[in-house]
């Protein structure tokens, strides 16, 4: 669900702001999970679960988080070449 339309609890201030910077998971059990460790969950998810389970380990995650800071930090450079419509 995009964070513009989440409703109040559990969408707190802080967590739009930061939602606004990165993805945000809230699992079933409450846990707040953002940007590498979020994606590896919806990779999970997806059914990429050894994938998932062997990035999630360090010293891998911290690879996973470098990567989605990268890109993040530089989504116009990477949607010209990713992204491009046909």
């Amino acid at each position: 669900m995009p964070y513009q339309e989440a409703p109040s609890p559990p969408m707190t201030p802080e967590l739009r702001a930061a939602c606004a910077r990165a993805v945000h998971v809230i699992t079933s059990d409450g846990k707040i999970l953002r940007a590498g460790r979020a994606s590896l969950f919806g990779l999970d998810q997806l059914g990429y679960h050894r994938f998932a389970r062997l990035f999630a380990w360090p010293p891998f995650v911290w690879l996973v988080e470098l990567g989605y800071w990268l890109v993040a930090r530089n989504r116009r450079f990477f949607s010209r070449f990713l992204f491009r419509r046909e």
